[in-house]
Formats: structure tokens, sequence, C-alpha cells
């Protein structure tokens, strides 16, 4: 049996679990990237739960502030479920500079309390959650303004958030090498589709590179990743 039927048979037993009054993703949602990103996260989670609160206050790989690294990507969630409030409202707003407008929260988000700081994490995934979730079908086809001009939906935004927790979860410690490729190939997809790469070519240690933002797609001539986050 596929994955995808597995996926589709796992989702079709738990909803029969839950029973009537259960609220789920939309059908036109992202299913494929929406795990991606809620694996990710719950990864991250796991990872963060497994530091002290003294480990949380030294660096991660690469020397990368831990506190910073949590601090930009719960705001990131933020950001996110705000835009995908707006579509669902009908009030969309510009994606560009859509995660500068909390620069201020995460320089101050450095600096609480171990225990806030988890909060804030724990609480800004939830919140996205919701949003993904109360996002109905019409909103995840819908166009996001941007003023740079490239068009870009809601269920684009859902392979950004899986970069960004996937990133994290890197710059916190390690991540699994096979899980690390396998987004890799989600990429790879996502762009061949648009016919932006041939192939995607790099190992499990230069993607986690390149999901930090060090850019070794740039070196093998691939695209990288819209920089919105």
């Amino acid at each position: 049996m596929s994955v995808q039927l597995e996926e589709e048979r796992a989702r079709a037993e738990l909803r029969a679990r839950q029973g009537v009054g259960a609220r789920y993703d939309a059908e036109a949602a992202p299913g494929a990237e929406l795990l991606w990103a809620r694996r990710g996260t719950a990864y991250l989670a796991r990872k963060l739960n497994e530091l002290t609160d003294e480990d949380l206050d030294r660096p991660g790989r690469d020397g990368a502030s831990r506190r910073r690294v949590i601090a930009r990507i719960a705001y990131q969630a933020r950001a996110l479920a705000q835009l995908i409030e707006g579509v669902r409202m009908g009030a969309a707003e510009p994606m560009d500079g859509a995660l500068d407008a909390f620069e201020g929260e995460i320089v101050d988000a450095e600096t609480l309390p171990a225990h806030a700081l988890r909060y804030l994490f724990a609480h800004s995934e939830i919140h996205l959650n919701v949003e993904w979730r109360d996002l109905p079908n019409a909103g995840w086809r819908s166009a996001l303004s941007r003023p740079s001009g490239w068009a870009i939906t809601p269920a684009d935004t859902v392979l950004l958030r899986a970069r960004g927790v996937w990133g994290g979860a890197v710059a916190l410690g390690d991540a699994p090498a096979d899980l690390i490729s396998a987004l890799g190939e989600q990429v790879g997809r996502y762009w061949r589709a648009r016919g932006l790469a041939a192939d995607l070519v790099l190992g499990p240690a230069e993607l986690a590179r390149w999901l930090l933002g060090a850019g070794p797609a740039d070196a093998a001539g691939l695209p990288s990743l819209p920089e919105i986050f």
C-alpha cells in the first residue's frame, strides 16, 4: 500500500474515532506539506523538551542562539496565523515583511524566562494549527498579496513553515537524516513542478545546512526557497 493511501486510511480511521462534531483540514488543504510541517513541529517540540533550562541558554549547532531559534519560530507561527486569518476573513495582508513586523517581540522573547519561552512556542503552534484547520477550500487557493510581485497561495506557506521548523530542529542540535532527505526530495518536487530545477542533489549534511540558511543550493545550481520568512 502506498504512503498516500496509508495516510488517507489513517485520516479516515481518525475521523471515525472522533465522531460527529470534530473539525478537520479542508479537502483542498495541502496534506503532504501540512504533514511535514506538523511532524517537524512535533520533532522540534520534543528536542526543546529534552533541553534543560541551562541547555536553552547555551548555543546550539554552528553557534546559533537556541533562544533566538525558538523565539523566531514561535513568531513565524504568529505571522503565518495572522496571514491565514486575514485570508479567512477576506482581508488578506501583504506577505512581504510579515515576520519583520515581529522583530521587536522576537528580541524581547529571547530574554523571557525559560518556561515562558517554551509556552510561547507551544501556544503559537496551536494558534497556527487552528487557522490552518479553519481555512476553507477557497481560502487555500486564494492569492496572497506580495509587493515583490511573486504570486503565492496559503498552500505555499506551509512548505515555508516546514523549512522553518526543521531548520530549527537542526539549529538546536540535529535532525534525522532520513527525514531531512525526505524533506529535500519534497522540496525538489516542489521546484521541478514549477520548472525551476531538474533535480535536488544535496546530501543530508548539505541539506541540513541549507535548511539553516547556509545556501549550498546556490552552489549546486539550484534555486533557493522563497525568502519570505
